[in-house]
């Protein structure tokens, strides 16, 4: 099994185990708790992946000198 596919899976895992422990201990989940804001974060990484796969933007900590 590749590295990035066991790390999928333990993510999923851990993941899954926390959610369940949030419901059970009923406090509210540090996540929107509706599909579309899940698929607003799903967004967000593909955009991130899209402009890192494209190379296209600058360095914004360089550019104000940090």
């Amino acid at each position: 099994m590749s590295s990035t596919l066991t790390l999928t899976v333990a993510a999923t895992v851990v993941g899954v185990t926390v959610g369940a422990l949030f419901a059970y201990l009923r406090v509210p989940i540090p996540a929107p708790p509706e599909l579309p804001g899940v698929m607003a974060i799903v967004g967000i990484y593909l955009g991130f992946k899209l402009v890192g796969y494209t190379d296209v933007g600058f360095d914004l900590l360089d550019a104000i000198g940090l």
